[in-house]
């Protein structure tokens, strides 16, 4: 059985993952390629004040990563912490085929009786 562990790491990127502008932020780093703070504000009705808070928690998950050449900010995708989103994933569903594995052999044990 997988065993429960509190990862804080984890934690911090499913929070950052969990609103809906960060996840759009970085869905369109990842199939734009590196970006411009205010090339990425303008998809969005929201002050690059704002756009630019966003961008720093997905920074601080290191999900981003940000340049600054002169005053222009480019923003990268970095996504080798996504990593420790599938692996738990990974162990979900570990998890729940172990789970039905074990309803499978007790359906079929109920069915030879």
């Amino acid at each position: 059985m997988v065993e429960y562990s509190d990862n804080p790491k984890l934690s911090e990127i499913l929070k950052s993952m969990s609103d809906p502008t960060r996840r759009s932020l970085l869905t369109r780093v990842c199939q734009e390629g590196p970006c411009r703070v205010t090339d990425l504000a303008a998809f969005y009705d929201i002050s690059l004040n704002a756009v630019s808070k966003h961008i720093k928690v997905l920074e601080k998950c290191e999900l981003i990563t940000r340049t600054t050449s002169g005053r222009v900010h480019w923003i990268e995708a970095n996504l080798d912490n996504i990593k420790i989103v599938e692996n738990w994933f990974k162990e979900l569903k570990s998890i729940w085929e172990l789970r039905l594995d074990k309803l499978t052999e007790l359906m079929e044990n109920e069915t030879e009786k």
